[in-house]
């Protein structure tokens, strides 16, 4: 023959090819490989999505690894890395030698983002005084803040890898600079579900000038099933776009559409194996459910007027003082995660003009949600953070200019609630607010010490992917930070 086979064995060896052997072959490497990723989650969302057992609902709550000290989080995230030097960390020095030359060793080795290293040091903008029984040093802007200081924690000792906004961003909320990992709210909700059934376990608001840089991957979920991902609410309006119902579109019509919908989402869900599907019915249900929960969630008309005067907070007028207090109201409700995400803190020049600014619009907000919390009796078992993705430089940016470069050595956060000691100023930076001198507490030992709080042992807390057990944490060393908790 011509070394050609026929027609019939070469379309049959077309149709019989690697991927259609991978993937459908019952004892081939795909199904051994897809069996191993689910794991046991494929009976319990079928389950699920059946309807025949509630104990198989991925975001029932479940038990942590120990007894946590904290049931929810608020994380008020500044997106664009709030200066520490002219917020909560002092430094006289840099007031003496401003104008003049950073030392040479100091600068031996260190990459800045958009400047030259050897750019003059600038003092601090902003006076500092103590407050509180604990003497704590806070800038003049933060006034609010000043008057809850002896219920939160100040980290004056955090290191990032990253100085660049998004892979800053997306370290600080997933672990990792590379795209693609669960944020730590999904972990949060991945690891102990959530105790509302109306409201999705894990919210977030956006306020500022934009949203965030890192974009959706910084409450995204991942490798781990999108059931777990953070889901945007608008704080005014429906909470959630296309919401309500249509023209012509009533209850009946909608649950019968909705249970239609389940019936063969749950069929294709047993003949596949897809947890995505399961997400898709939970996200149904869920949806139907806000219907009724989500206008009241968001009606903050509600709220007496002395509350709404202590946020700051407008009734139909979405703000930065709205979200905070939404925050409250969601978590009164039993969901387990809700970030606010407040980008306008990048400045690299105004630095004095827009410092103003955004203090003006988040001071407030953000102490009264730990004061609200406390009197409620809230605060002890939610941990409140506040902060970004990096400092600024004790270098001015710019000839002349008033504004500070990224900075990854050095910054500060606070903490308030959920199992964190009151009234701490833990770890320390050099006399000009370059690096940790004492007590670093970098990214990765800040993510072990939240899951800490939530109950989790951070190195047990894993999903399998790829081959590897995978974490919040990753394979690099990870601590706890002790001094922080109470």
């Amino acid at each position: 023959m011509n070394g050609q086979l026929p027609a019939s064995q070469s379309n049959l060896c077309h149709d019989v090819g690697r991927r259609w052997f991978l993937s459908q072959c019952g004892i081939g490497l795909g199904t051994i490989a897809l069996n191993q990723l689910l794991g046991e989650q494929l009976p319990a969302a079928v389950a699920s999505a059946s309807g025949t057992t509630m104990a198989a609902d991925p975001l029932l709550p479940k038990g942590p690894h120990f007894a946590p000290r904290a049931k929810n989080v608020i994380y008020l995230f500044m997106a664009g890395g709030p200066s520490h030097l002219e917020l909560l960390d002092n430094k006289r020095q840099l007031t003496k030698f401003d104008g003049t030359l950073p030392p040479a060793e100091m600068l031996a080795g260190y990459r800045a983002a958009f400047i030259n290293p050897e750019s003059k040091l600038m003092g601090p903008k902003f006076k500092f005084a103590r407050h509180g029984q604990c003497g704590a040093e806070l800038s003049e802007l933060l006034p609010h803040l000043a008057g809850v200081v002896d219920d939160i924690s100040i980290i004056r000792s955090m290191k990032t890898d990253a100085f660049n906004h998004a892979p800053a961003q997306i370290l600080m909320n997933t672990g990792s600079q590379q795209f693609g990992k669960p944020s730590m709210g999904a972990w949060t909700l991945y690891g102990l579900g959530s105790e509302s059934r109306d409201l999705p376990g894990f919210v977030v608001f956006s306020s500022g000038a934009k949203g965030p840089s890192g974009g959706n991957s910084n409450w995204g979920s991942g490798f781990l099933p999108t059931v777990y991902q953070g889901v945007t609410f608008r704080s005014a309006g429906d909470p959630v776009l296309y919401l309500s119902n249509p023209p012509g579109a009533d209850d009946r019509l909608q649950r019968d559409s909705i249970d239609t919908i389940r019936q063969l989402n749950t069929i294709r869900l047993r003949v596949k194996g897809d947890p995505e599907i399961a997400t898709r019915i939970n996200s149904f249900e869920v949806a139907y459910r806000m219907q009724s929960s989500g206008p009241e969630l968001i009606d903050l008309s509600r709220e007496p007027q002395h509350i709404l005067d202590l946020y700051g907070a407008e009734p139909g007028k979405p703000s930065f003082a709205n979200n905070c207090l939404l925050a409250r109201r969601l978590i009164e409700r039993g969901v387990r995660y809700v970030q606010l995400f407040h980008e306008a803190w990048d400045q690299h020049g105004g630095l004095v003009r827009d410092l103003k600014k955004n203090c003006h619009d988040t001071d407030q907000a953000a102490a009264a949600l730990v004061q609200d919390l406390k009197d409620r009796g809230l605060l002890d078992e939610t941990l409140v953070i506040w902060g970004g993705e990096f400092g600024r430089t004790p270098m001015v940016q710019g000839n002349g200019n008033d504004g500070r470069d990224h900075h990854p050595n050095a910054f500060s956060m606070w903490l308030a609630g959920g199992g964190i000691r009151r009234g701490l100023t833990l770890g320390a930076s050099d006399e000009l607010g370059f690096n940790v001198t004492q007590d670093p507490v970098h990214v990765r030992d800040l993510h072990a010490t939240i899951l800490h709080l939530l109950g989790f042992d951070h190195t047990r807390l894993s999903y399998p992917f790829q081959g590897l057990d995978q974490r919040l944490t990753g394979v690099v060393p990870a601590r706890v930070v002790s001094k922080l908790i109470a």
